[in-house]
């Protein structure tokens, strides 16, 4: 009886923190969308924005055309039964939106580089700061990893954070310290962990090193 008793509010907060997770994941659904209609990605002033969307952009686009397609087709076939064709209907449109959204912020939520440091980011919820006083070196260095490798992983005994496009990152940005980044989700696959290293990757390498040159100190 205790040990329920004891394990309840933790089983709470989780159901809590899952239910904030989703709540700001769908409001960033919207933004992204309305950052895109309005032509305003989410870019600091004075930085430079590298995208990293482009090894799954036929993908995303696929999918959207899939669930688009999926909603007259499935409106035919129940169309006799009013309560299922909306509730079908509602659940139809609002897949659609959230693969538009999750297209839209990985086109207006870029990596950034600018005064500040270099912001690393995918999807919808990463966003990582890391500033230039945490950096020592941004280099080129294409890594493929087996797939389904977690995101954590230690590379030669050195934690390292891999945000990786089908399994590859072409970027290497080695810390000056073991630095504290958060991962959306609770341990051990998310929360915070301190990492030396973080790999990434862009579609614009030389555009990328180029702006790190410019603002490094």
């Amino acid at each position: 009886m205790t040990s329920a008793v004891a394990t309840r509010p933790s089983r709470l907060a989780r159901a809590g923190a899952f239910a904030m997770r989703a709540l700001r994941v769908e409001l960033r659904i919207y933004t992204s969308i309305a950052r895109a209609v309005v032509r305003r990605p989410a870019v600091a002033a004075g930085a430079s924005g590298f995208g990293y969307h482009r090894p799954v952009l036929t993908i995303l686009v696929i999918f959207i055309a899939l669930s688009a397609i999926e909603i007259p087709i499935l409106d035919l076939i129940v169309h006799r039964w009013p309560a299922i064709r909306i509730a079908l209907l509602v659940l139809g449109i609002w897949g659609l939106t959230w693969m538009i959204g999750l297209l839209c912020a990985f086109l207006v939520r870029p990596h950034t580089v600018g005064p500040a440091g270099i912001v690393v980011r995918e999807g919808l919820e990463i966003d990582i700061p890391l500033s230039w006083d945490d950096i020592a070196s941004v280099a080129r260095r294409r890594t493929v990893d087996e797939p389904k490798s977690p995101r954590i992983t230690p590379s030669h005994g050195i934690p390292t954070l891999a945000l990786r496009m089908q399994d590859e990152t072409n970027v290497e940005i080695v810390l000056e310290r073991p630095t504290a980044v958060r991962l959306p989700g609770t341990t051990p696959k998310g929360g915070t962990h301190h990492v030396e290293v973080v790999r990434l990757w862009t579609d614009d390498v030389e555009g990328f090193l180029e702006a790190v040159r410019r603002h490094i100190p």
